[in-house]
């Protein structure tokens, strides 16, 4: 599994998405395994969400994804 594909691709759900990002605000493991269409392990789902929240530039999930839609 290429992660970084990975991480790309939620990022890009999330940016286009406002609902899916408000998912990923309250249940990142969720929203990932939606977004993939898969049930992952612990060790790469964690990877792709701390992956995802870098991508992003923050370390508050909640404020990056209120920043993306002009929320705040």
């Amino acid at each position: 599994m290429d992660i970084k594909a990975k991480i790309d691709e939620v990022v890009s759900k999330i940016q286009n998405d406002p609902s899916i990002a408000e998912e990923f605000k309250t249940n990142p493991v969720g929203a990932v395994e939606k977004i993939l269409g898969v049930d992952l392990p612990d060790d790469v789902i964690n990877n792709v969400i701390t992956g995802v929240k870098a991508k992003l530039g923050v370390s508050n999930i909640a404020d990056a994804i209120g920043g993306l839609f002009g929320k705040k």
